[in-house]
């Protein structure tokens, strides 16, 4: 089978070896030369904008809502994928791995596993505050903390369960200077275990950019609609709102689309072109390099996540709410839903 990207810093581009063994493990030159800044970007921008993050949800926030909930374990998410990548600069830079087997699984799972979290948590929210503007009546929104803790944990089950084989095979390849941390080796050499990992490690970057992309686009889609029709803030507001939502799915699409395209393109020259080794490792580092952008995720959520308006609460809240609604002439929920999205409330028609 083929080889997913390794992360190599050598070129050595060869034709299928003989006797139909494919392609033959390769060192790739490209993530060599662009990788490195594009992840210390990654990082340095990611640990800034997530420790402010966590010092804002461990020190300044005084409620903990179901939604800033999800925050905090989507910032946790982004915050552990980040720390896994300097290592593997440092791999790039030096063009081989230094640290061990051990730290080598390890590095892997959290690069991949935090990634989809991050992912599944974006999603989550989305979905959270869909229900919080369209839907406020939905018994979703009477969610207890306890909930939504639940919650958090089954989504981190959910994705850290088709992860763990990476912790049960040696990626290590060569010895001395020579030493590769590999994701995974080539299809010439892999064992049956590794040809399911690759096809289930496939698998997951597809259905994790498709599904979450189809629920981002339709939460920002409806939302939008509803604050049109519902007429609700002054239009400049609504408009802000609504580049909000497109800014989401534009970032979402930027940094996980190039990563689904050449992993499907993988797939189909291991299908329909094992001899073709040039494709074959023209995809292979295009998919590399496209690693970079999915950290750059990690380094963009914070803003959205300390920047987002939650929903007010307590009497003192309640009692502007009905002031504000007596005094413009809204309803309850139209008023609470002004709350919510950090709208102004209305003010006296007199």
């Amino acid at each position: 089978m083929l080889s997913e990207p390794n992360f190599t810093s050598t070129l050595n581009l060869t034709t299928p070896v003989p006797g139909g063994g494919g392609c033959p493990p390769v060192g790739i030159q490209l993530e060599g030369l662009i990788l490195p800044p594009v992840l210390a970007v990654d990082v340095v921008l990611g640990l800034l904008g997530n420790v402010v993050a966590l010092w804002i949800f461990c020190f300044k926030l005084k409620a903990w809502n179901p939604n800033n909930l999800f925050l905090f374990s989507l910032v946790i998410a982004d915050f552990l994928a980040l720390v896994s990548l300097p290592l593997r600069i440092d791999a790039l830079l030096r063009g081989h791995w230094v640290f061990g087997d051990a730290i080598c699984r390890i590095n892997l799972f959290l690069m991949f596993s935090n990634r989809t979290a991050s992912i599944v948590l974006l999603t989550v929210v989305a979905v959270y505050r869909y229900f919080k503007v369209v839907h406020p009546h939905h018994r979703f929104n009477r969610m207890t903390r306890r909930q939504a803790v639940v919650v958090s944990l089954f989504v981190w089950l959910l994705v850290v369960a088709p992860r763990v084989p990476l912790l049960a095979f040696n990626h290590i390849k060569g010895s001395g200077d020579r030493t590769q941390c590999f994701f995974f080796t080539s299809y010439k050499e892999a064992s049956r275990a590794i040809v399911v990992l690759v096809a289930m490690h496939r698998i997951l970057t597809v259905l994790e950019f498709v599904v979450p992309l189809a629920l981002l686009l339709f939460c920002s889609v409806r939302i939008s609609r509803f604050l049109r029709q519902r007429q609700m803030g002054k239009p400049d507001k609504v408009r802000k709102a609504m580049r909000v939502c497109a800014a989401i799915v534009a970032v979402f699409m930027v940094c996980f689309l190039p990563t689904t395209v050449t992993t499907i393109g993988l797939w189909a020259v291991r299908s329909y072109r094992p001899w073709d080794c040039n494709a074959f490792y023209t995809f292979t580092q295009l998919n590399i390099v496209s690693l970079g952008l999915n950290f750059l995720n990690s380094a963009l959520d914070p803003p959205s996540s300390t920047s987002s308006p939650a929903p007010c609460s307590g009497r003192p809240c309640w009692g502007r709410c009905l002031t504000a609604c007596a005094a413009g002439g809204m309803t309850w929920m139209d008023c609470r839903r002004r709350q919510h999205l950090g709208l102004s409330q209305p003010t006296s028609r007199n």
